[in-house]
């Protein structure tokens, strides 16, 4: 297939932080792209360089998209006066003109005037291939599709929800492709606020519309659905790695990356345990050991001075061999992630929280619940109901207005905005605060976590990415021993691969769980209690 966009040795900045450095990657026609990486690794930058709505500072974006690209920005905002009609109509401004330009031929010719006859012909033709005629029919389905059929189109775009408004710009962006019909369709974290029938409706409509789609997503159900290939964007190494056959394939590819890194370790430690015997061996033999037949000394002795020279050549070649693998050790790769648990004579047994009839003013509405031993419990719920503040109050974080809480064993709390460290603090300084020692004795048990290379120890906390504080919020929580583990939207700002990952560590582990999240993948996989939060009659802040 052609290639419609290619990144050649692109870098680019931003005060001077280095996000993108000498990134070359290529998009194929017809193909379906997620770029999927941590929060803060670069995704939006490559997309908007992609999009040509950013330059790079070095390098070149050369695109050949002859029938234009579609972009939907993520952080994009509606003017608040502006209807939900003017949007639409906005975003439709060039097919709008097309029929404008039309209807005015059409009443000069209805009066005698055939001089525009040719250029009508030829505005019909477009009209016609953009699918004038039935694009309101079409921006109908899409909003009905979005969840927003019902809002009135004299509505201000003021007076909708967040939600809404994010809904109504990825209409307006969907309306303009349907009217155009660009050759790519450039797409920023599309599917955030969407409930599940708008995530659905938009999955098949990104499946069956023709030419390509780029869509930055943290949501692994759409990428599972949509994408045919992914780019990862490396926030450490700030590069972008490309992965053929979907999610699927990214996955197997990770696992069989890391199985090559299991056998390039077992055959260096091969290597080098077998020439350190040979070295052992070969220097053994420098020595005299065949005796004298004929009497004759001085041949017996040029004989032997050979021999040895020999060996020794060959002690002194495997002695450099052994040094140079020395110096270029390959490490064993991480462990999988593994919570700590509390080492008990006995298991704890009975209740780890017990929450009675808590509420916080405007926050939180009247919740009880019990949480036991090895319990696992997901809290769901619509943005602003309290679950973030519940899981606060239940980590002793907030004192509720009315109600108690009891707790027994060990707490282990990941905040939906974590803050591992102060700014000016090391990576390895945050990591062992509060910890018993010198900073310098966790090195070792950080870097076997495999969240972060030994050069990035000494990097302040203050220079760390969003996803990278995340990481090292992560690293605290899983080696602190604990009972029971409340986590606010934990894969929030993570790489697919690593919350993949820590999926399959909290399903080894034995505490219990109390756990906050939107990600459909984690839920659709959960096995374990539910509880469903409502927002508060009276609040208008989100929890």
């Amino acid at each position: 297939m052609p290639t419609q966009i290619t990144a050649l040795a692109v870098s680019k900045s931003f005060a001077g932080r280095l996000v993108l450095d000498s990134v070359t990657c290529s998009l194929a026609a017809g193909e379906r792209t997620g770029i999927v990486g941590e929060n803060g690794s670069g995704k939006t930058t490559l997309l908007r360089l992609l999009a040509g709505r950013e330059r790079p500072d070095q390098g070149e974006v050369v695109v050949q998209a002859a029938g234009g690209i579609g972009y939907l920005a993520q952080d994009e905002r509606l003017a608040p006066q502006a209807t939900v009609q003017q949007v639409i109509d906005r975003a439709l401004r060039d097919l709008r003109a097309v029929e404008q330009r039309m209807r005015r031929l059409e009443a000069a010719m209805a009066d005698g005037d055939e001089s525009g006859m040719a250029e009508y012909g030829e505005l019909m033709t477009v009209f016609e291939l953009r699918g004038g005629y039935d694009a309101d029919a079409r921006v109908e389905r899409a909003l009905h599709g979005l969840g927003l059929g019902l809002v009135g189109r004299e509505r201000a775009v003021g007076s909708l929800s967040g939600g809404e408004q994010v809904r109504l710009r990825l209409a307006a962006v969907l309306a303009a492709v349907l009217a155009a019909a660009p050759e790519m369709l450039l797409l920023d974290e599309p599917t955030n606020h969407l409930d599940e029938a708008a995530l659905s409706w938009l999955e098949n409509h990104l499946r069956t519309r023709r030419g390509s789609t780029v869509a930055v997503s943290h949501d692994r159900v759409f990428l599972e659905r949509v994408a045919t290939s992914l780019l990862e964007v490396d926030a450490d190494r700030r590069r972008v790695v490309r992965y053929g056959n979907g999610y699927t394939g990214y996955l197997a590819e990770k696992a069989a990356a890391r199985q090559r890194w299991v056998q390039a370790h077992d055959q260096w430690r091969a290597d080098v345990d077998r020439l350190r015997e040979a070295a052992a061996t070969t220097a053994r033999q420098v020595a005299h050991g065949r005796p004298m037949k004929d009497g004759n000394k001085m041949a017996y002795d040029r004989a032997g001075g050979r021999v040895q020279q020999s060996l020794a050549s060959r002690v002194r070649n495997a002695e450099e061999r052994l040094r140079r693998l020395l110096a270029d050790p390959v490490p064993p790769p991480p462990e999988p992630l593994r919570f700590t648990p509390v080492l008990r004579a006995r298991r704890l047994q009975g209740f780890v929280l017990d929450a009675a009839d808590i509420a916080v003013t405007d926050r939180l509405d009247r919740t009880d619940l019990t949480v036991t031993a090895g319990e696992r419990l997901l809290i769901t719920g619509p943005n602003g109901a309290g679950k973030s503040t519940l899981l606060r109050v239940l980590a002793g974080e907030v004192t509720p207005d009315s109600g108690s809480v009891s707790r027994r064993g060990r707490i282990g709390y990941l905040p939906q905005e974590p803050r591992p460290g102060k700014p000016d603090e090391t990576v390895l300084t945050a990591f062992a605060r509060g910890r018993a020692g010198e900073a310098t004795g966790y090195t070792e048990p950080l870097l076997s976590l495999g969240l972060f290379d030994r050069d990035q120890l000494t990097v302040p906390v203050g220079r760390l990415s969003t996803g990278q504080r995340q990481r090292l919020a992560l690293a605290r929580l899983l080696s602190e021993p604990s009972d029971v583990l409340l986590l606010d939207e934990p894969t929030n700002h993570l790489s697919p691969a690593l919350v993949e990952e820590l999926e399959t560590a909290l399903t080894g582990y034995n505490g219990a769980v109390v756990i906050v999240s939107h990600d459909r993948r984690l839920r659709r996989r959960w096995r374990g209690a539910h509880l469903a939060v409502q927002p508060p009659a009276t609040s208008t802040a989100k929890a």
